[in-house]
């Protein structure tokens, strides 16, 4: 592996990390299928906690049951918030897609429970964190109509928990690798059709390290490639599971640049985009090209450059760039 692929860490991050790249590659196949039975002993599903955990309380809520759509929702403990104080006002409302190139991880998966209770609870924010269909059995669009389904969801205020105080009209969609993918396509969406939702109101897009891509080979692809996490091998993997039959990234999932993806971008109602980008990971190109692309538009897209970080960095609590980035993600929602 060349030096270049290897940021600072500890050899007992580097094995944990290893073991992450191991359960990856051992339960996709070559014919584009996924051993879900191993990967669900690999990766068991952790409970929702109704009472506080580290300051923040969850439970499960089902968004739409024709479909089994289901989501966690994380929400503060009055007092307990690190960010901005709780008050008794209503809560802003982060919309979360996790990462696991469309195909890996849930909503309920270890890692992506704690941190959104670390959001939660550095933003003062709920956060709902979706547990999309994942490919391949479930190919695009459905995660993006899922993502459609959690704002219609929250755009009925009869379906929202009683107790837990939800303000609808400071909505933020974020999301991590394939997460951040989603939370672009579904924030395009819903500018493209804000008049149909009459109370859910997009504040901003938090993109983490977003996956997109195309048919070539970035500079970065080929540089970092055998990077922990991410490696051309696993990425055009998890592209072909998910896009549609016969797709190939020049379609408008992958490449933000096609034509077929400029709906809803142009639109007043697409919102500030908080970016990050870490200088280890092979995707930063695209994620680069992506900011560019928005701020040619008008777009307001503030970016924070993590020049030692790898890919889903902010998952590890040993990277100290995580606790900033929960930092800089809590501002962003208390200024919008």
């Amino acid at each position: 592996m060349p030096e270049t692929t290897k940021p600072p860490m500890s050899r007992l991050m580097r094995l944990s990390l290893k073991a992450v790249d191991w359960a990856t590659d051992a339960t996709r196949r070559a014919d584009g299928t996924l051993n879900r039975r191993a990967l669900s002993l690999l990766d068991p599903r952790v409970p929702a906690f109704s009472s506080p955990c580290r300051g923040v309380s969850s439970r499960d809520v089902v968004l739409d049951p024709a479909i089994r759509l289901r989501a966690r929702l994380f929400h503060p403990a009055p007092g307990r918030a690190e960010g901005v104080g709780v008050g008794a006002g209503r809560l802003p409302v982060i919309v979360f897609f996790h990462g696991g190139g469309f195909a890996f991880l849930s909503a309920a998966s270890a890692a992506y429970d704690a941190v959104c209770r670390r959001i939660a609870r550095y933003a003062s924010a709920a956060v709902l964190s979706v547990d999309y269909r994942r490919a391949p059995e479930h190919r695009c669009p459905a995660a993006y109509d899922d993502g459609i389904a959690a704002l219609r969801f929250l755009d009925d205020p009869k379906k929202h928990p009683a107790d837990v105080p939800l303000d609808a009209s400071r909505c933020f969609l974020a999301g991590d690798s394939a997460g951040g993918n989603i939370a672009h396509h579904v924030t395009r969406r819903y500018a493209a059709d804000t008049p149909t939702f009459r109370n859910v109101r997009l504040a901003g897009l938090v993109a983490i390290q977003p996956f997109f891509g195309g048919e070539e080979r970035t500079d970065s692809e080929l540089r970092l490639d055998g990077a922990p996490i991410v490696t051309t091998s696993r990425t055009d993997w998890m592209w072909r599971a998910f896009l549609p039959p016969g797709a190939d990234r020049t379609h408008e999932a992958a490449n933000f640049a096609s034509p077929a993806a400029s709906a809803g971008i142009d639109s007043p109602s697409f919102p500030p985009v908080l970016l990050a980008i870490g200088g280890y990971d092979p995707l930063q190109d695209w994620q680069r090209r992506y900011g560019e692309m928005l701020r040619g538009k008008g777009k307001d897209v503030r970016v924070l450059e993590y020049p030692n970080a790898i890919h889903a960095f902010y998952v590890f609590p040993e990277f100290d760039d995580g606790r900033d980035l929960m930092i800089r993600m809590a501002d962003f929602i208390a200024e919008s």
